[in-house]
């Protein structure tokens, strides 16, 4: 099935809700401590560089500026993460998530 068809199927859900990985790591970060979330954040931001994925500065500032609703844009950097991790490939996504459970769920 086409992510279009996906997303036209479940567009009542959130867009990291159609990965169950992608929706634990969300969840997990949603839950962590705020310098957790900040270490997930740049990691998330890395990969984003490693992979050449760019967000163009303007296209991040009205994002945050539109939004500012959700539970991760509270934060500059968090809010910046999520945009990166929104259009990044979705293996690629899966990849940090998996990523990101890991790491918070080390004690």
């Amino acid at each position: 099935m086409s992510y279009s068809k996906v997303m036209e199927t479940n567009f009542n859900q959130r867009w990291y809700d159609l990965d169950p990985t992608m929706s634990l790591a969300v969840s997990l970060m949603h839950d962590a401590k705020s310098d957790k979330q900040s270490e997930c954040a740049k990691l998330i931001i890395q990969k984003a560089k490693d992979f050449n994925i760019s967000i163009p500065q303007n296209k991040l500032e009205e994002a945050f500026n539109y939004f500012c609703k959700r539970w991760y844009d509270k934060d500059r950097e968090l809010a910046d993460a999520f945009q990166y991790l929104k259009i990044m490939p979705f293996e690629l996504q899966k990849e940090v998530s998996l990523e990101i459970i890991e790491k918070l769920e080390q004690k």
